[in-house]
């Protein structure tokens, strides 16, 4: 049985800006990468613990981060006992590790 899904604030601003993005580059390239971020949603709720861990965050906090399909960005995540707390749509390349601080929340 999977728990459910809490997209953190934060996250959820930066899931719609990069899709807004995406969709200014060119029409249903942001639909696309929705559909690819919802892809690696699917996957956390599925197997939570098939993503690797972060590196850099402290080993009692076991975030993980997972890749998204055909975009630099990964879902970053923390499981808690209730739910699967989505941290941040993060870039790739860009500041990777600045939603850290996040975990502690």
């Amino acid at each position: 049985m999977s728990r459910p899904l809490r997209i953190e604030p934060e996250a959820a601003v930066e899931l719609e800006e990069a899709a807004v993005w995406y969709e200014q580059q060119r029409i249903g390239l942001g639909t696309d990468f929705l559909e690819a971020v919802d892809g690696a949603l699917e996957r956390i709720a599925r197997w939570p613990h098939a993503a690797p861990r972060v590196p850099g965050v402290s080993v009692d906090v076991p975030a993980r981060k997972a890749p998204v399909t055909r975009f630099p960005y990964h879902v970053a995540y923390l499981e808690t006992p209730g739910a699967i707390r989505i941290l941040a749509i993060a870039h790739d390349k860009r500041e990777p590790d600045y939603w850290h601080a996040r975990v502690k929340r």
